[in-house]
């Protein structure tokens, strides 16, 4: 589904990804752990398009199509969603009008029929009572006077909603209480599906006791050193980067 070859990229003129390939397949979840400054959240990005992150080698399809090749907004239609480590607030910008007018442009891309009004409030109650997100909530402003685990529940509310082909979450579990950890894992979980995967970037193991991931990748200076199975993860706690990926 997401095939990632000999992947190289620079930031500001600075190499991060150094020869990164990794594939994903349908119906599956891959983690992938690192030690800062590894290049987690720089792949993420070249994934999703940001500006500044000049691709200098390699090739990335999503489906058999050249993800490289597509602007950010075609490739969210195509179906690759980004949750990032820190959302934004968007100020003066409900959660219903933004996640409505997201669907909706993917669709319109997709030639697709946009969603009525009474459709998407029927699809987003059920995603958002399922998270813990309640209507008064989705009324405001995009994560504006959220707590850190109310901001990414949003996400996986949002991930929900647009039901993407590929979710990359980078850091999703960063600042979350126990609570808050336990009820975005659920969201990530209720989207595990035959013709979906997803690409969990994390720097702890407690996430993956409850996604449990099909394959564990170690990411160091920009390129994939080892991979395995869930226990992986386990021994990367216990030792650290610099002993496993030696």
């Amino acid at each position: 589904m997401l095939e990632i070859t000999d992947l190289h990229a620079t930031v500001d003129g600075k190499a991060i990804l150094n020869g990164l390939t990794l594939s994903v397949g349908a119906g599956q979840v891959h983690a992938i752990m690192g030690p800062n400054g590894a290049g987690k959240s720089t792949l993420s990005y070249v994934l999703a398009g940001r500006a500044g992150y000049e691709v200098t080698g390699g090739s990335v399809t999503l489906d058999g199509r050249d993800l490289l090749a597509l602007p950010a907004h075609e490739r969210a239609a195509a179906g690759l969603f980004l949750g990032l480590q820190y959302p934004v607030e968007i100020p003066g910008v409900s959660n219903l009008l933004f996640l409505r007018t997201a669907l909706n442009a993917q669709r319109k891309l997709r030639g697709e029929a946009e969603a009525s009004g009474a459709e998407f409030m029927k699809l987003i109650k059920v995603e958002a009572e399922g998270l813990g997100l309640s209507m008064d909530m989705l009324k405001r402003p995009v994560n504006v006077g959220f707590s850190g685990g109310e901001k990414k529940r949003n996400e996986m509310v949002q991930m929900a909603v647009l039901r993407p082909r590929v979710a990359v979450l980078d850091e999703t579990d960063s600042g979350l209480d126990i609570d808050a950890l336990r009820v975005v894992a659920d969201g990530i979980n209720r989207m595990r599906a035959p013709d979906r995967a997803t690409l969990l970037i994390t720097h702890y193991q407690r996430v993956l006791d409850y996604v449990v991931p099909d394959r564990v990748h170690v990411l160091v200076a920009g390129r994939i050193e080892r991979s395995g199975g869930p226990e992986l993860a386990h021994q990367l706690e216990r030792e650290g980067y610099v002993r496993v990926a030696a």
